[in-house]
């Protein structure tokens, strides 16, 4: 019997809420991420949402980061 393994991006969690970044599901768009300092092994927060959800404001490495869901569902989480 397998386990399904379920993966959560960014784009995944609800406000408050915490994950590590483990990687990127689109090359392109992480190189900008990666630019922005979204890097592997920093710790990641959903700080709020725009009203219709997007974009969202996220704290990582001690900064908020304002994006969209489009980019933040190319972010693996651990």
């Amino acid at each position: 019997m397998s386990i399904p393994i379920t993966v959560k991006t960014v784009a995944d969690l609800i406000i408050g809420e915490k994950g590590i970044i483990c990687g990127f599901t689109d090359e392109e768009t992480s190189l900008k991420l990666l630019e922005m300092g979204c890097l592997p092994g920093c710790e990641i927060e959903l700080d709020r949402k725009a009203p219709l959800g997007d974009p969202i404001c996220i704290n990582v490495c001690g900064y908020t980061l304002s994006m969209r869901l489009e980019e933040a569902s190319t972010i693996l989480l651990s």
